[in-house]
């Protein structure tokens, strides 16, 4: 897909950020490159928000290189994605989705989609600029790679996030009427920050890739 002068992902992949949120929907996710890390436990604990805390930093470094360095081949200016996130519990690491356990057995990827500049070579220049002028013991962990959902099922939540099963019966349903079953991890892309916005305006993709039954 060619890059426009200023990449805005929600632009170039307006199918995968616009879902409803009445109903449910089919989409393709193409092969996408990410900065990615793992963890286990509450989201709302301290290794959550280091880790987010890494991808943002390495993020915004990336944005802002070329104000300072020589800019990588293939620079283009971009926007910082949204934050994601894949989701399971321990003991079932592929995605049943099931959360009603204890946080502790959480299991999950924080993510930030990347342009296709960003190689393995660059990524560490970066890291050591971040690790110099702010430090975080989770940027060691941060890594780069390519993900391919494919066929998937997302609907848009609008609200707290602890109403999310009503939307995700709305997929499960949707699901079963097509014939799908699951085929990966329960999948989040967040807009809004939860420490700035009231519960009942957050918005958050649900997305969970499928394959047919």
């Amino acid at each position: 897909m060619p890059v426009p002068e200023k990449l805005d992902f929600k632009k170039v992949y307006k199918h995968l950020y616009s879902p409803s949120a009445k109903q449910p929907s089919l989409v393709t996710v193409p092969k996408l490159k990410f900065l990615m890390i793992d963890g286990r436990g509450d989201p709302n604990g301290e290794g959550f928000t280091e880790a987010v805390g890494a991808l943002y930093s390495l993020s915004y470094t990336i944005k802002f290189w070329s104000k300072k360095h020589s800019a990588p081949p293939g620079f283009a200016e971009f926007g910082v994605a949204p934050l994601e996130g894949l989701w399971a519990v321990s003991g079932d690491d592929k995605g049943a989705n099931n959360f009603e356990v204890d946080r502790d057995d959480w299991l999950w990827t924080a993510m930030i989609m990347q342009p296709d500049f960003v190689t393995e070579e660059f990524l560490e220049q970066v890291r050591t600029e971040v690790a110099a002028n702010k430090p975080n013991p989770s940027l060691s962990r941060v890594r780069l790679e390519t993900f391919e959902e494919g066929p998937s099922v997302q609907i848009m939540h609008i609200g707290p996030y602890s109403t999310e099963p009503e939307s995700i019966a709305k997929i499960d349903a949707f699901m079963k009427d097509q014939g799908f079953a699951s085929n990966g991890r329960h999948h989040e892309l967040y807009f809004g920050d939860p420490r700035r916005t009231a519960p009942e305006k957050l918005k958050t993709i649900l997305r969970h890739p499928v394959r047919p039954l």
